[in-house]
C-alpha cells in the first residue's frame, strides 16, 4: 500500500508495520519529578464519554501522582476553533491540543515539536502531516471512505463491482434501469442532497483523488484559475456534473436528508450509498439483515491502468502548545495516551479506525470486503486545505457541497460556474495577497 500526501509519501508493510518504537518517552523515569496541572481541551463527545466512564486522570496520576488534568469539553468543533483562536492571541492555549490536518498549519506557531515521541514514531499518518518537517501533532485515528452496497441487489441485476469511473456509471445506470422500471422511488446511489454534506465522498474527495494530490487545495491556493479545464478539479467536478445528472440517484436527490437516504438503502430501496466508516452503524440500525452488505472504495479513476486513489486521512491531532508552563509533563501524557494503557482501549471503543501501527485495530467484517475487492491500492492521505486555502474560499464564497447539490438545479451551467469562480479566485488572490 502507498501513502501519498502532496510530497510527503510513505510504504507501510509488513516489516514496519510490526516494528514499533519501544522506548517509554519523554517522561521515562522522570515521574516524580514532574508536578502541576495540564488542561486538555476537546470537542469530541465520544472521548469524553470514554474519558468519563474509564477514569483517565486517575490511572495517568498512578504514573504521575502530582499532575493533574483538567477536561474542558466545549460544545462543538465550531466552538472549538473560535476558543483556540482568541485563547492564542492571549497567549492562553490548553496544555494538550487538538487539531485537524487543515488547522495544523494555522496553529504551526503555538506548538511544540514532538517529532522524536514514541507516540508519533509509531503513528502510521503523523509524518505524511508534518509542517516544515515538524510532527506538531499524533493523530488519533484513521478515516476511509466507502462505498456501501447491497451484493444480492448487484447480482440480481448482474451488475459486478466497478473498479473504474466509466464501470461505475455503468453499473449505476444498470441498477436504475433493472429495478428503476417497477419502483420509480428506487436509487442506484442514495443520496440525500436536501442536506448538501453528503455529497462530500465526490465533492470534497475527487479532486484530490483525480491526481492523488492530498493536498490538492493548498496547491489551488497558488493558482489564479484552478478551475480551468485540465486542472483537477474541472476534471473531477465535470464527471461528477454528468454522474449526478444520469438519473442514478433517482428522481429527487434534493428532497431527502442524509438520515432519510440512509434509512432507503438500509432496507434496499438503493443499492448503494457512499459514506465513511462511520456510517456503517447507521446502516446496520435500520436494517434487518446486512448478510448481503459490501463495500467497495469509490473507483474515480478513468482507467484499470491508472493507479486505485483512495482516499485516507487522519483525525484528532493531539499536540502540546508551547503556552503550557509544564511541557515535560504534556509531552508524558501525550505518550502515556498513545501507550497500551490506555489507546487500544479507545480505538476499540470507537468506530474509527487506529493510526497507530503498534495498536493495529481489525476491521469490521463488512469494511474489510474493500480492501478485498482492490488491488494495489494507492493511499492519498487528505489534506483539508492551509490557511490560504481558506482565505479565499472565504472571500470567493466556494462551498464546494453546496456546488454539488445546486448541479442538481435546472439551468446549471458547468462552464459558466467554472469561469465565474476562476474570476472570483484571481480576485481574491490578488485581494489578499496570497502568493
Amino acid at each position: 500500500m502507498l501513502f501519498v500526501g502532496g510530497c510527503t509519501k510513505q510504504e507501510p508493510n509488513d516489516e514496519n508495520m510490526v516494528k514499533e518504537e519501544t522506548d517509554t518517552g519523554a517522561g521515562a523515569g522522570k515521574e516524580s519529578e514532574l508536578s502541576g496541572t495540564l488542561t486538555f481541551a476537546i470537542w469530541d463527545n465520544n472521548l469524553n464519554t470514554f474519558i468519563e466512564e474509564n477514569d483517565m486522570v486517575g490511572k495517568f496520576q498512578k504514573h504521575y501522582p502530582d499532575v493533574d488534568i483538567e477536561v474542558e469539553k466545549i460544545k462543538d468543533d465550531s466552538e472549538y476553533w473560535n476558543a483556540m483562536k482568541m485563547r492564542a492571541s492571549a497567549n492562553q492555549l490548553p496544555d494538550i491540543m487538538f487539531n485537524k490536518p487543515f488547522t495544523l498549519s494555522r496553529f504551526k506557531d503555538f506548538l511544540l515539536d514532538i517529532s522524536d515521541t514514541t507516540a508519533a514514531k509509531n503513528n502510521l499518518l503523523a509524518e505524511g502531516y508534518a509542517v516544515e518537517g515538524k510532527i506538531l501533532g499524533v493523530p488519533m485515528t484513521s478515516g476511509y471512505e466507502y462505498v456501501y452496497y447491497w451484493k444480492d441487489l448487484f447480482e440480481e441485476a448482474n451488475v459486478e463491482v466497478p473498479t473504474t469511473w466509466e464501470e461505475l456509471e455503468q453499473a449505476s445506470l444498470s441498477l436504475q434501469a433493472y429495478y428503476g422500471k417497477d419502483n420509480p422511488d428506487f436509487m442506484a446511489l442514495a443520496m440525500g442532497l436536501k442536506d448538501e454534506w453528503p455529497n462530500y465522498p465526490f465533492m470534497e474527495f475527487m479532486p484530490a483523488l483525480e491526481s492523488g494530490n492530498g493536498e490538492n487545495w493548498n496547491h489551488m491556493a497558488t493558482q489564479d484559475r484552478p478551475f480551468e479545464k485540465g486542472q483537477d478539479i474541472y476534471e473531477a467536478y465535470t464527471k461528477i456534473y454528468t454522474f449526478f445528472n444520469s438519473g442514478v440517484l433517482g428522481r429527487d436527490p434534493l428532497g431527502i436528508g442524509n438520515d432519510q437516504a440512509t434509512s432507503i438503502f438500509a432496507t434496499k430501496g438503493a443499492a448503494m450509498i457512499a459514506l465513511g466508516d462511520w456510517g456503517l452503524q447507521n446502516i446496520v440500525a435500520g436494517a434487518e439483515d446486512i448478510s448481503e452488505l459490501g463495500t467497495f472504495y469509490l473507483p474515480t479513476r478513468n482507467s484499470v491502468d491508472d493507479p486505485y486513489n483512495v482516499i485516507v486521512q487522519g483525525d484528532s491531532f493531539m499536540g502540546v502548545t508551547t503556552h503550557s508552563k509544564i511541557p515535560e509533563a504534556a509531552v508524558a501524557f501525550v505518550e502515556w495516551f498513545y501507550s497500551d494503557e490506555w489507546y487500544p482501549d479507545y480505538i476499540n471503543y470507537v468506530s474509527s479506525d487506529s493510526s497507530m501501527k503498534n495498536f493495529p485495530k481489525e476491521k469490521d467484517p463488512v469494511l474489510a470486503q474493500a480492501d478485498q475487492t482492490a488491488s494495489e491500492i494507492q493511499w492519498v492521505m487528505y489534506n483539508g486545505g492551509n490557511d490560504d486555502f481558506s482565505s479565499i474560499q472565504n472571500e470567493t464564497t466556494f462551498d464546494y457541497k453546496k456546488l454539488g447539490a445546486e448541479m442538481l438545479i435546472d439551468g446549471f451551467d458547468v462552464d459558466t460556474v467554472f469561469e465565474d469562480l476562476n474570476q472570483r479566485w484571481t480576485e481574491a488572490r490578488k485581494k489578499l495577497n496570497v502568493d
